[in-house]
C-alpha cells in the first residue's frame, strides 16, 4: 500500500504469530498478508482454486471476492469460519488463524544447523 492510499482499512490480527497488518476492505487478506514481508505463509494460485490459503476467521466481518473451491472449503467448514485468504476481504476488524502449515523457515535452529554441517564438496 502507498503512503497515498486513501482506501478504508482495518485491521487483521493472525492468532498464531500474534502479527497484525492492515488490510483494505476491497483487497484479499491474503494481499494483507503477503505485505507483512515474511516467508512461510501459505500462497499457491491466488485464484481460489488451490486451498493453500486457508483460514479461520475468528472474529470479524468479511466479504466475497469471488467463489471458493468447494473441494478445499466445504459448506460444512464455511459455517464454522473456514474461507480462503484470497478470496475474501475484511468489513471489519479481523481475527484469524492459518489452517495450513505456517512456517518461519529463517528460525535460529535452523540457521545453526545449517552452518554446524556444512555440505560436502565432491571431487
Amino acid at each position: 500500500m502507498s503512503i497515498f492510499d486513501s482506501r478504508p482499512k482495518f485491521t487483521v490480527h493472525v492468532a498464531q504469530t500474534g502479527e497484525a497488518f492492515p488490510c483494505a476492505s476491497n483487497e484479499s487478506l491474503l494481499t494483507g498478508m503477503l505485505r507483512l514481508g515474511r516467508k512461510g505463509i501459505p500462497v499457491g494460485c491466488v485464484n481460489g482454486g488451490c486451498g493453500v490459503c486457508k483460514v479461520r476467521i475468528l472474529e470479524g466481518d468479511i466479504k466475497a471476492l469471488g467463489p471458493i473451491s468447494r473441494a478445499h472449503v466445504t459448506v460444512d467448514e464455511e459455517g464454522q469460519g473456514y474461507t480462503l485468504a484470497c478470496r475474501v476481504a475484511p468489513q471489519t476488524p479481523v481475527n484469524l488463524e492459518v489452517a495450513g502449515k505456517l512456517n518461519k523457515p529463517f528460525s535460529k535452529g535452523r540457521a545453526e544447523s545449517a552452518t554446524a554441517s556444512p555440505i560436502p564438496q565432491q571431487q
